[in-house]
């Protein structure tokens, strides 16, 4: 939920010139009351295996090369994971089944991601989400995910130039990254794609400029990884042709 209450002022993604500059002023944003608390109080208590480490505790912002050629959309910070880190899908499972198949197919300069500081490097991605703050149960609400829209629009209209292709990560950000590059200037069709593993559709853009490959895949949580409704070569399977598409 959001809130007219002065300490959660309303998301605003201010139009930078540059990506660094937009990461700036996302790390202070505190426009969702619930996801504040949850982010800071995790932050806080932390878990027991994780108790020497100093929480990032803020929203995280996207990781990857401001000039990408590829996007990949994900869901929301893990609670220990990017929450802990302060980068996309460092340190926890998910991370370490997508930095994995990243590797593999040549995208990563390493198959593993655990802190800030670890060297890794991304090859023409970057990796970012619609919701920038750790939910509680990993599940956002309509309204959070709508209040966080500004600053994917903005990423994507900054990433435009060089942007030809990006896989998102489940229905959840399908669906909010579908308005998120309309509004950043690409062309949706009607009706809109329908999520599923796989899917691919192609976004013109009005002014005729390069259009976008979208592609969608399972998400890497768990739930879908241990139960082998997404395996490592069904992602990079994804993850190869929309690289393909890029020119990578």
């Amino acid at each position: 939920m959001t809130s007219t209450d002065p300490r959660f002022p309303a998301a605003t993604a201010p139009r930078t010139r540059t990506v660094a500059e937009l990461d700036g002023h996302l790390v202070e944003c505190r426009a969702c009351p619930r996801l504040v608390a949850w982010r800071e109080e995790v932050a806080a208590t932390k878990r027991r295996s994780y108790a020497d480490w100093d929480y990032w505790g803020r929203p995280v912002p996207g990781f990857g090369p401001a000039d990408a050629a590829m996007l990949i959309v994900g869901l929301a910070p893990a609670a220990h994971g990017a929450n802990r880190t302060g980068r996309m899908f460092t340190g926890d499972r998910s991370g370490d089944v997508l930095y994995a198949a990243l590797h593999a197919t040549g995208l990563a300069s390493r198959p593993t991601a655990t802190h800030r500081g670890d060297g890794l490097t991304l090859r023409g991605v970057r990796i970012t989400a619609p919701v920038h703050c750790a939910p509680p149960e990993n599940k956002p609400t309509p309204t959070e995910r709508d209040t966080c829209r500004p600053w994917l629009v903005r990423e994507a209209e900054l990433l435009r130039p060089t942007l030809r292709a990006a896989v998102v990560l489940g229905a959840f950000g399908w669906q909010a990254a579908l308005p998120a590059l309309a509004a950043a200037g690409w062309e949706v069709p009607r009706p809109r794609p329908v999520f599923g593993h796989g899917a691919h559709t192609t976004l013109r853009r009005a002014d005729g400029g390069a259009p976008l490959e979208l592609y969608g895949c399972y998400h890497v949580s768990q739930q879908n990884t241990f139960t082998g409704r997404l395996t490592p070569a069904m992602l990079r399977e994804v993850l190869a042709a929309a690289a393909a598409s890029a020119g990578l």
